[in-house]
């Protein structure tokens, strides 16, 4: 990564669309520099998508039980990590909640919050093992749709924010999402201990709930940063809240199916 507190930079080495608007500050780093390691990384997971339970059909279902324990506690540890950081350097910073535009500078502050957002970034890229559990064990009904979206999109919305716009309002849909990716993992992690563990994790629902909770929350937040025309971007502002609606219809009906109409069922028998 650039050294801190320099401003040296090499002209880009790639020819794409706006590849001169990229922020200095990161557009060197590991994974970001060059355009191909998107569709190149992205290009492998939904091959992995689509041709990986073919594979693993061939085979017994594996337990995994010792990979997704050490999997699911090293995410933890990122995200709480990257959730500290942001928080701390956001508020020495004095960043707004409502509209904090993106600044070229390098004050050690901002910079943490880019390195904090880069490591965001590489955790939607670690995401991908999530899959590959799922098919090695056998699980159809947790690849599905929603899943596979959410992973891919994700990924590729981070890259281009990382970026082009690596600091700023972007602090605030990360703090939230690693904030809940920090319970989620948590609890897939104790989900692996066995029955005399997994008793306790009645509040297993509760989990799709927070994620709606978070949904809902940043449609509104990145609503009113478009109506509030934010230097932030009103692009990427508007971009934002219309990613959230898809995966507020997607994990609602997913949220009825599994929860509300199965506590019918229960009742009619």
């Amino acid at each position: 990564m650039t050294a801190l507190g320099t401003n040296d930079t090499k002209p880009a080495s790639y020819s794409y669309p706006f590849a001169d608007l990229a922020d200095e500050r990161t557009r060197d780093w590991p994974l970001v520099e060059s355009p191909w390691n998107v569709p190149l990384l992205l290009a492998l997971y939904l091959l992995m998508v689509r041709y990986g339970p073919k594979w693993s059909t061939r085979y017994k279902p594996l337990q995994l039980r010792v990979p997704m324990f050490l999997h699911s506690l090293a995410m933890v540890f990122l995200n709480a990590h990257i959730c500290i950081e942001l928080l701390t350097a956001s508020r020495a910073l004095n960043y707004s909640f409502k509209c904090q535009p993106c600044r070229v500078s390098y004050n050690p502050n901002e910079i943490r919050i880019a390195a904090a957002f880069w490591w965001f970034y590489i955790s939607k890229i670690l995401e991908f093992a999530d899959t590959a559990f799922f098919i090695l064990r056998h699980k159809w009904t947790q690849l599905s749709f929603l899943h596979v979206y959410h992973h891919s999109t994700m990924f590729v919305f981070c890259w281009i924010l990382i970026k082009w716009i690596p600091t700023g309002s972007i602090y605030v849909p990360t703090i939230i999402n690693s904030f809940v990716h920090v319970i989620m993992y948590s609890y897939y992690a104790l989900s692996v201990l066995g029955p005399r563990v997994q008793k306790f994790l009645w509040w297993k629902r509760y989990l799709t709930g927070l994620q709606l909770l978070q949904f809902t929350i940043l449609l509104l937040w990145a609503s009113q940063m478009v109506i509030q025309s934010c230097e932030f971007g009103t692009w990427i502002s508007l971009i934002g809240a219309a990613y959230m609606v898809p995966f507020l219809f997607m994990f609602g009906k997913f949220y009825v199916q599994k929860y509300k109409v199965s506590t019918v069922a229960k009742k009619a028998t």
